[in-house]
């Protein structure tokens, strides 16, 4: 099992002498993947609650601030050296087919391959509604279109797309990755997993989404269980499927309980942490990533750096 860092493009890595610092660092400690939060504008009041937080609150709402994940990803990849470059998670429709698969291409060739496109369809209606997207309520359908345009373009000689919501044909589109980027799809309910089935290199759940708790390896397990089923269905080898997920709290080494008084994960001292770390990687996880942006940049280093000696460099 190999370990990540997430990042919302808002507070302390709005710079870039901090995205820099971040990254660098995250390099030398031994950190396999930087992942990028993903939003191009954010509206002044939203009706939807946020599945991934206690209040449904969106963390960059007090702010508003946000940068576009895959132009993030182009900068990181013109300093860094081997780490993978995630979009976690790109939301699919805000962006039309062919312009997004150009625009990760971009990103992966000029990284030397390094780009992993973690998708999803998206949650604030708001968003859509500024960015003059397909409807907000064919979100899902949308994402399966665009994504199977995207493979089309990275992978045939002559790609064409006959969709509802998609169309395109007489097109050179060169260069080519030398290898499609890896998909990762994000989400936790049922038609996330049938997406994971049907396009996923890796299924790229969130632990702490209000509705379908994934927040102990033994839920986890039952996701990755389900999962399995979906895959089976349609006729694909669960195995070839990887698992990669998002602990979606900063770790504390000051123990921490939930409301049922057991400790929360990733909370007390670092055996306890190394240990949640290889519960998780034994019921399948290969990827974990973990969020440990701070209020400021030297707070996040030093809790990058923390948990790299504690847990990293130990699972």
């Amino acid at each position: 099992m190999d370990f990540g860092i997430h990042i919302g493009t808002r507070g302390c890595m709005t710079t870039r002498d901090n995205i820099m610092a971040m990254a660098t660092a995250a390099e030398a400690q031994g950190y396999a993947i930087i992942g990028v939060a993903d939003h191009l504008i954010v509206p002044d009041h939203t009706s939807v609650r946020y599945p991934y937080t206690a209040d449904g609150v969106w963390p960059g709402a007090p702010t508003g601030e946000c940068f576009d994940a895959i132009a993030t990803l182009s900068f990181l990849a013109g300093f860094t050296q081997k780490v993978k470059l995630l979009t976690s998670v790109l939301v699919v429709p805000h962006r039309p087919a062919v312009l997004t698969a150009k625009l990760l291409t971009t990103a992966d060739i000029l990284s030397g391959g390094r780009v992993i496109a973690g998708v999803g369809t998206g949650w604030m209606k708001e968003e859509f509604a500024a960015l003059q997207t397909p409807p907000f309520e064919a979100r899902g359908a949308v994402t399966d279109e665009y994504i199977a345009a995207w493979k089309a373009l990275w992978t045939q000689d002559n790609p064409s797309a006959d969709g509802q919501h998609v169309q395109f044909s007489n097109v050179v589109y060169r260069p080519r990755p030398a290898k499609a980027p890896p998909i990762w799809v994000g989400g936790e309910s049922a038609p996330a997993l049938r997406r994971t089935a049907r396009f996923g290199d890796a299924w790229y759940p969130v632990s702490n989404n209000a509705h379908i708790l994934l927040n102990t390896p033994a839920k986890l397990k039952a996701g990755i269980d389900r999962l399995h089923q979906a895959a089976e269905k349609i006729g694909r080898d669960p195995a070839s499927i990887d698992i990669a997920y998002v602990w979606f709290m900063p770790p504390n080494w000051t123990a921490r309980t939930n409301e049922d008084g057991s400790r929360r994960l990733f909370t007390g001292s670092s055996d306890d942490m190394l240990a949640d770390a290889v519960a998780f990687r034994d019921v399948g996880v290969k990827h974990l990533i973990v969020y440990l942006q701070q209020p400021t940049i030297e707070k996040t280093l030093e809790l990058q750096q923390r948990f790299a000696e504690d847990v990293v460099s130990k699972a």
